[in-house]
């Protein structure tokens, strides 16, 4: 889930070739929300998450190798309904205090993809990425070496 539109065609790209990749070991939904109040977009992601674990990608979130990252995946699928929602916040990045706007229900974490900081599209892209990474490491597959 990500707030805003990917307006770049080759980000857009990268997303669906990914996305594509994942849907061979798991179901995915992408959700775009219109960028909005940081209220209105809590309370859209609040929705849009209820009953699934929930990671929020944050640059203040923890930081993970690519192993841990799929082991933590594995972990959050295993639990509930199976559905975990990852949220990309838009270019002033998520809401304040969603967390605690987020199901009680379900498992909330907050996930940094890089001490670096990326604008919200290129976000998209390497967590596209990672998740298909997550999904080879899980089965043993040669992508991630």
């Amino acid at each position: 889930m990500a707030v805003g539109a990917l307006k770049g065609s080759a980000e857009r790209e990268l997303c669906a070739e990914y996305l594509g990749r994942l849907a061979h070991y798991c179901k995915v939904d992408e959700l775009v929300l219109k960028p909005d109040s940081p209220p209105k977009e809590a309370a859209a992601i609040r929705k849009a998450c209820e009953g699934a674990g929930v990671v929020l990608l944050d640059e203040r979130g923890a930081q993970l190798t690519s192993e841990k990252l799929a082991r933590k995946v594995e972990a959050l699928a295993s639990r509930g309904k199976g559905d975990v929602a990852f949220v990309i916040g838009g270019s002033h990045g998520l809401p304040a205090g969603l967390d605690a706007l987020v199901t009680s229900a379900a498992p909330v974490d907050r996930w940094s993809l890089s001490l670096l900081t990326f604008p919200h599209r290129l976000a998209r892209v390497v967590l596209c990425e990672q998740l298909y990474r997550a999904m080879t490491i899980l089965r043993g597959e040669p992508y991630h070496h």
